[in-house]
């Protein structure tokens, strides 16, 4: 019978521990704020424009912000994320004109996150709306081309912790991918000067994998120096789209160079608390 009751009042610590740390433990939720400028190459095709493929320069900037949840910090991760790209191409096998590209991309993401030693792996789901235009110097009836996006996808992440020559180092892969969502696309030939009059006609069609195409690879790496972190990386985005027998074709290939923080924001009427637990959503 003493054993016994030895053994209920162990139990009886163990849990009257556990659901006193909650009240006992304050976890803060660093934000991770990260800018970033992109340069590389633009592959763009669109046959409501032009029947050649263009290739040239592409720029971008960037903004990417990661935080814990509050209602599980270890296990769930916010990312928020902003883009708005630009890219100027000029070569194509007739050597007669040049293609312009503007587009403005936000995103949204809530994944799942499991500690495994150094590895850190997430899954979950994100949204994201685009808008953009592509500008075509040849063409004189014609030659803009509206674009205009919204989805919802699957998102996957690996990261590794490490350091280099003393300084902590975080490697990451992320990828992106629409599963479902709406488009833009006008008829092959229509004018935008006949959608302006009414004809509205087949202009939005619903997205998935075989009409609207997109995968976003991000591999980065975050090298902290002091209370800065130094972010060195590569994108490669592919999108390619099919409606109203018009097909479109962008890939781009980036060199990605950053600077990402953490900080926390508190209230006035809050100190830090020296006892606190940080959970870091990438770090």
């Amino acid at each position: 019978m003493k054993k016994i009751l030895n053994i209920i009042a162990a139990i009886a610590v163990v849990f009257a521990a556990k659901a006193a740390e909650p009240d006992s433990v304050v976890v803060e939720r660093p934000v991770v704020s990260v800018y970033s400028l992109e340069a590389g190459s633009a592959h763009i095709a669109q046959t409501y424009l032009s029947p050649l493929r263009y290739s040239g320069l592409a720029l971008a900037l960037s903004y990417e912000r990661m935080q814990a949840m509050r209602f599980d910090p270890d296990r769930w991760v916010m990312r928020l994320s902003g883009r708005l790209d630009g890219a100027r191409t000029y070569n194509n096998p007739a050597r007669n004109a040049s293609m312009w590209d503007l587009d403005l991309s936000l995103g949204w993401s809530m994944s799942y996150r499991r500690n495994f030693g150094a590895w850190s792996l997430y899954g979950g789901g994100y949204t994201s709306a685009e808008v953009g235009v592509l500008y075509a110097s040849r063409n004189g009836n014609n030659p803009v081309a509206a674009k205009a996006a919204w989805n919802i996808g699957i998102t996957a992440a690996a990261v590794y912790h490490t350091s280099l020559k003393g300084r902590p180092l975080t490697l990451r892969y992320l990828a992106e991918m629409p599963l479902t969502g709406i488009f833009f696309a006008p008829e092959y030939g229509e004018l935008y000067f006949e959608i302006y009059l009414g004809n509205h006609k087949g202009l939005v069609h619903g997205a998935w994998p075989g009409n609207y195409f997109r995968l976003n690879n991000l591999l980065t790496a975050d090298i902290a120096l002091g209370r800065t972190i130094l972010r060195l990386g590569y994108r490669c985005g592919i999108t390619s789209t099919k409606a109203n027998g018009i097909v479109g074709r962008h890939i781009a290939h980036t060199a990605v160079v950053g600077i990402a923080s953490e900080w926390i924001s508190l209230s006035p009427s809050r100190k830090p608390d020296v006892n606190a637990r940080y959970v870091s959503a990438l770090y």
